[in-house]
């Protein structure tokens, strides 16, 4: 009977290093398949696809705010980080800028795409600002104008995206009666009236719902919002001409830009932070360029013009100037979750709808 005890106990200690070895082989696995799903992880945002959140109103009613958007890094090309951090963090080190370089795509960025990008306005380094979306208006060579809040591309009107939101303004007829809640009813949002006006109210909606709205027999005049047909006189022809742009000449790759008075403020901050000039304008209406006299510079990469698609609630080009080529980071493909913020569910009609 000794004996045998003595053996049982000998097998039982001599399984404990097998058990030992066994449970270090799963961990080893468990952190190689771990390790193996993060760089997965980390190569697909980098190179692939990455998802986003809409937090602003800037671009209804094409995204809505809580909407989770796809964005291909594929179609325009992959571009490489150009900062040391910890992926999935803000954390990174200072001073340290990576040289910009972006892998071969199967498209080329074209007008009317829904674009993130990189805020051009921040400082630091270029891959950590935070990311904006809008739609692209104009391209590198393009000529942009603005009159009358119509957009114009090299003298051709820019068709508006199906579901592009701007201001309005509806002119009661004498007598006539409308209510907030019916304009809300039929489609409209931020319905308000003028304080000055009789008769005058003012709502954000699509060019479909505006021009049902117009059909109403209450309805006098429908048009778009314009600070300026408020106002008379000077202070008309000022708000005329904040309203008004252009022509604006879009740079790209080899062009080569003329400075003159009127243009500088416009590529001023173009020419010195993202093309990296040092330029001082002179009092005879010329400029000292990198230490020399001149008027031209030639531009090192493409520049791109932005706007939201909901005009009269959008910061974008019109208010901080164009997009490098280096600050774009890829293509909204479609919306995979949208969450209704003010009801507090899922909007499930949203649900993997394409960008257009």
């Amino acid at each position: 009977m000794v004996g045998r005890e003595r053996k049982e106990l000998a097998e039982q200690a001599g399984d404990v290093p097998v058990q030992s070895g066994r449970w270090r082989q799963r961990m080893r696995d468990w952190l190689t398949a771990l390790g193996l799903a993060v760089a997965l992880a980390l190569l697909i945002r980098i190179f692939a696809l990455e998802a986003y959140r809409i937090p602003s109103p800037s671009m209804e009613q094409t995204l809505l705010v809580g909407d989770f958007v796809l964005v291909s890094k594929l179609h325009y090309g992959p571009r490489m980080p150009m900062s040391l951090g910890l992926p999935f963090t803000a954390w990174y080190v200072p001073g340290v800028a990576l040289p910009y370089l972006r892998l071969p795509g199967f498209t080329e960025i074209r007008r009317g795409d829904v674009i993130v990008f990189n805020y051009p306005v921040e400082t630091g380094p270029i891959d950590r600002k935070t990311h904006y979306i809008k739609r692209v208006v104009g391209l590198p060579g393009d000529t942009l104008w603005i009159r009358d809040n119509v957009v114009y591309v090299n003298g051709r009107p820019f068709p508006d995206p199906d579901l592009m939101q701007q201001r309005w303004m509806l002119q009661l007829r004498p007598g006539a009666r409308l209510s907030p809640d019916s304009l809300r009813a039929l489609g409209a949002r931020n319905v308000s009236r003028s304080a000055y006006r009789a008769g005058l109210l003012f709502f954000d909606a699509t060019v479909a719902v505006a021009r049902h709205i117009a059909h109403l027999s209450a309805v006098d005049t429908l048009r778009p919002y314009s600070a300026a047909a408020l106002l008379q006189g000077a202070a008309a022809r000022k708000a005329r001409r904040e309203e008004d742009r252009g022509p604006i000449y879009i740079p790209g790759r080899g062009d080569t830009l003329y400075l003159t008075p009127r243009t500088w403020p416009f590529y001023r901050e173009l020419l010195i932070r993202f093309e990296g000039h040092q330029i001082y304008p002179r009092p005879d209406g010329t400029f000292l360029i990198d230490g020399r006299p001149g008027r031209f510079c030639v531009i090192r990469q493409d520049y791109y013009f932005v706007m939201g698609d909901n005009r009269d609630n959008s910061l974008d080009s019109r208010a901080w100037g164009l997009v490098p080529a280096d600050h774009v980071v890829g293509k909204a493909l479609l919306v995979y979750l949208s969450w209704d913020p003010e009801q507090h569910r899922i909007r499930w009609d949203r649900l993997f709808r394409p960008v257009r």
